[in-house]
């Protein structure tokens, strides 16, 4: 049977005043395309030279000479080429970030080729099942990952924080399968599929397991082993980018409130295609009231002329309905200073706020317990599925319960302990004031006062952490969570 090749997915729809889809010319490759021919008894390329090949350049990741792969190899050179040489030119866009990413993760740095089987490092692509980004990761994995999501922000589409939710992601595959064949396949169809096709045919290995496969999934390998061929040996056939394509240097502005991006573009003289690309998760051409601390990147050519005429700009793209908002704050870089060298200040009309409440809310305070609890393994369950039910870690479960492998056995039970809040009233005098919204101006009297952030649907500490510039494990520390559990409406501590 011969190997399939992906089919163009489709573009973001958009409606009237969200971003215009990119051409179909740019989409990205995807199951379900013509079957590609296969090789016949005199290939173009010779097997000898693409398993000497492959020897060469494998490192970490098995790139095991296969019909399939052969197939794929000969595809991308000889169908495929205009796809090929788009993903070469880029390759300048993303690669050093994936490079350091992966690097940082402790994860072989030739998974950077996995993003072109992926999305054709188009980071706004969609398939049809509506997988996103340059990693095409489902929304429910998004958000498992940390990948905000609304009605004008979708991190899928954020190529930084994609490519760190793919490395979180890529290395819990491996942590379950140990082996990177497996942990690819199970990156494209999950894991439970590949291991129902482990218990089916009684394999242990990609090849062993390969026929009982999805067949995108039975693919989905070689079309990664073919695209690392080609991104190293591509000019041995002919293909090389012709138009490289580069990051273009940027400055930042942080944005609180609404902001209408047509009329910054227009009032700042800034491209919006430029403004576009350089903030891909943005899926409108504005940004709402509640917008807390986004980091708006703008081009570094044009941020001269903002910082000299930055009232006048913000004003006009600030208001709605012929109103400024009543927050609204966009200042420099976090590093204190823009492209000039110059220190950051903060617009003199705008007024910082962020989603902190006041402590002294007559509301009754919270009180960490942990409570021991069990869990009784049923069918088909693994500690994968366990520990995201309970929102604990595998190895927080491995601990509790003195396990030293991941297998587990029906009927058996398992340990859990559980961090509850448990109400605790004040004994104070209510306040006759009253109550104040749950996002409030920062006070600056001479008393410090904490600052909280409500925890609202769809939070998780890793988003609530970079909304405030902390660290996860600051966050858990100043809240005595043990876990990684977070409940809406649940108040956290965010500096004291």
């Amino acid at each position: 049977m011969p190997a399939r090749a992906f089919v163009p997915q489709e573009q973001l729809e958009v409606e009237p005043d969200t971003f215009e889809a990119v051409s179909q010319e740019e989409t990205a490759i995807m199951p379900y395309l013509p079957e590609v021919e296969e090789i016949g008894e005199n290939p173009a390329i010779p097997e000898k030279l693409l398993r000497a090949r492959f020897a060469k350049l494998e490192k970490s990741i098995p790139l095991t000479y296969h019909k399939s792969s052969h197939e794929f190899v000969e595809y991308f050179i000889y169908k495929k080429a205009h796809f090929t040489r788009m993903v070469m030119e880029r390759m300048p866009l993303y690669f050093p970030m994936f490079e350091k990413a992966l690097q940082k993760h402790g994860l072989p740095t030739e998974l950077k080729y996995l993003s072109m089987i992926e999305s054709g490092l188009n980071p706004t692509i969609i398939s049809h099942a509506r997988a996103g980004g340059l990693w095409q990761f489902m929304p429910a994995t998004g958000r498992e990952f940390g990948l905000y999501q609304d009605k004008y922000v979708d991190e899928r589409f954020e190529p930084a924080k994609a490519t760190e939710a793919a490395c979180l992601y890529l290395k819990q595959l491996y942590n379950i399968f140990g082996d990177w064949e497996l942990a690819l396949a199970s990156y494209n169809t999950g894991p439970g599929n590949v291991k129902r096709a482990m218990r089916r045919s009684r394999g242990t290995t990609f090849w062993t397991i390969y026929n009982v496969l999805p067949r995108e999934t039975r693919s989905y390998v070689p079309q990664y082993v073919a695209m690392n061929y080609m991104m190293n040996y591509g000019a041995d056939h002919g293909i090389y980018p012709e138009n490289t394509e580069f990051p273009v240097p940027h400055d930042t502005i942080h944005v609180n409130g609404y902001i209408d991006l047509l009329s910054f573009c227009q009032q700042s003289g800034m491209n919006f295609e430029e403004i576009r690309k350089l903030n891909p998760q943005i899926t409108k051409t504005s940004l709402p009231e509640q917008t807390r601390d986004f980091i708006l990147k703008v081009p570094s050519v044009q941020y001269t002329y903002f910082v000299s005429n930055r009232d006048t700009i913000m004003s006009a793209c600030t208001r709605k309905n012929g109103l400024l908002p009543a927050v609204m704050l966009a200042r420099a870089d976090s590093t204190g200073t823009d492209s000039l060298g110059r220190a950051a200040t903060a617009f003199p009309y705008a007024s910082v706020a962020s989603a902190d409440v006041d402590e002294e809310e007559d509301e009754p305070s919270a009180v960490s317990r942990t409570r021991k609890s069990s869990h009784t393994v049923r069918r088909g369950e693994t500690l994968m599925s366990i520990s995201r039910k309970y929102h604990v870690t595998v190895s927080e479960l491995k601990k509790w319960n003195h396990l030293r492998r991941s297998s587990i056995n029906r009927g058996q039970r398992l340990v859990l302990w559980k961090e509850v809040k448990v109400a605790e009233p004040r004994t104070r005098v209510a306040s006759a004031e009253p109550e104040k919204p749950k996002v409030a101006t920062i006070s600056h009297n001479r008393h410090t006062k904490k600052r909280y952030h409500t925890v609202q649907k769809g939070d998780t500490l890793w988003i609530i952490s970079q909304r405030y510039g902390l660290e996860i494990g600051q966050l858990k520390k100043k809240n005595r969570i043990r876990g990684n559990s977070i409940k809406p409406g649940q108040r956290l501590i965010i500096s004291s």
